[in-house]
């Protein structure tokens, strides 16, 4: 796929009709894969670990500092 020109004036879904990338995008090309579904995995696996951690075991202080990085 080619890339976005570095002057690409693009904002959402109103393409810029002098970026080649934009004009493969009106023209029907399909838009690559974004970062929500990454993103939703990464906390969707943060949060089964905040749940499953056990202070007692994991020999935490007073205050749990555990997923503070």
């Amino acid at each position: 796929m080619t890339a976005h020109a570095a002057n690409c004036r693009r904002v959402f879904k109103q393409y810029d009709p002098k970026c080649s990338r934009c004009l493969e995008l009106i023209h029907g090309a399909i838009a690559r894969p974004g970062w929500g579904p990454s993103r939703r995995e990464r906390e969707a696996k943060l949060i089964d670990e905040i749940r499953a951690h056990d202070c007692e075991r994991s020999g935490c202080g007073t205050i749990c500092t555990a997923f503070e990085y």
